[in-house]
C-alpha cells in the first residue's frame, strides 16, 4: 500500500470491543503508517470491565475518556468516539484516523472519513464483521500482532541454541487458511495489472491487493512478506530485477 510514513494519525480506541493485551505492539504497528497525533481511548472507566486498560495508557502516552453508560445494553462510547474522530478532522490536524474496534457501528464513519480524503487504518479481532472491514483502507487483524510477539520471544529464547530451532522460532501460525479463493484472488489480480508479457511488479500488486480486499495481509497465512506467500502457491513465477548501481531489486510475478 503506497503510504508515506509522515502521515499525521488519530488513534482512536473503543475500550469495550478490544483486548488491551497487545496496545504496544499495535502503537508499533501504526508507526509503520505514520505518526500518531491524537492517542484517545473511550470507555466507562468506572466499569471493573476495562480496568485492564489502566495499567497501560500511562505507558502507551494514551488519553482516556469518560463516557458513562447512561442505559443497559448500550455502547456508549460510540458515540463519543464519533463524535471525536469529527471534531479532528475538521480541525484539519491530521491525514488519517486508526480506529481501533471490532464493532461494526463504526463502518459508517470510516466511510465518512475516506470521503473526506482520510486515510482509515482499522484494527480489530478475527470476529470484526466486513462491513467495518470494507469501510477501511486497511485492516489489521490484532491476532497477528500477538502472534509476532510470541515469535520475537521464542526467537530470544533459543537464541543460544541450533540453528534449525531458531528458523522455526521466525514462522508464523496461520490465522486464515490457504485456499483456491487466496489464489485465485492473486492471479485475477496480477492478470488485471500486468504488462503485456504477463509480469506485474510486487508493490502494485501489494497495493492492488489491498484495494480489492483491506484486510489482505501475508501474516494472516502465516508469511512475514508477500514473496514468500506467492512462492508457496507453486503456480506464480518470480522474476529479481537488479535496478541501477546500488543492486536494488525490484521483484515482479506472473502467473504459470
Amino acid at each position: 500500500m503506497d503510504i508515506k510514513n509522515d502521515l499525521r494519525l488519530a488513534v482512536l480506541i473503543d475500550a469495550d470491543n478490544v483486548p488491551y493485551a497487545n496496545v504496544k505492539e499495535m502503537l508499533e504497528e501504526i508507526a509503520k503508517y505514520g505518526v500518531p497525533t491524537f492517542k484517545r481511548i473511550y470507555a466507562d472507566w468506572t466499569k471493573p470491565t476495562v480496568s485492564g486498560w489502566k495499567s497501560v495508557l500511562l505507558e502507551n502516552a494514551i488519553t482516556p475518556v469518560q463516557q458513562y453508560s447512561y442505559t443497559t445494553g448500550k455502547n456508549s462510547t460510540d458515540s463519543a468516539l464519533i463524535i471525536d474522530a469529527m471534531d479532528i478532522l475538521y480541525s484539519g490536524k491530521v491525514d488519517g484516523f486508526c480506529i481501533v474496534s471490532s464493532d461494526s457501528d463504526f463502518t459508517k464513519l470510516a466511510t465518512r472519513l475516506r470521503e473526506a480524503g482520510m486515510k482509515v487504518f482499522g484494527f480489530g479481532e478475527k470476529k470484526t464483521p466486513k462491513p467495518f472491514i470494507s469501510s477501511c483502507d486497511k485492516f489489521i487483524y490484532l491476532e497477528i500482532l500477538s502472534k509476532e510477539v510470541e515469535d520475537k520471544n521464542l526467537i530470544q529464547e533459543v537464541d543460544e541454541k541450533p540453528v534449525k530451532r531458531r528458523k522455526k522460532a521466525k514462522s508464523l501460525k496461520p490465522m486464515l487458511k490457504k485456499d483456491e479463493e487466496l489464489v485465485d484472488l492473486i492471479a485475477d489480480s496480477i492478470d488485471d495489472i500486468a504488462d503485456e508479457n504477463g509480469w506485474a511488479f510486487l508493490g502494485d500488486l501489494g497495493n492492488f491487493l489491498l484495494k480489492k480486499q483491506p484486510n489482505f495481509d501475508p501474516r494472516n497465512y502465516g508469511y512475514n512478506k508477500l514473496v514468500p506467500l506467492i512462492k508457496s502457491f507453486g503456480r506464480f513465477e518470480i522474476d529479481e530485477r537488479e535496478i541501477g548501481k546500488g543492486k536494488i531489486k525490484h521483484v515482479y510475478v506472473r502467473t504459470k
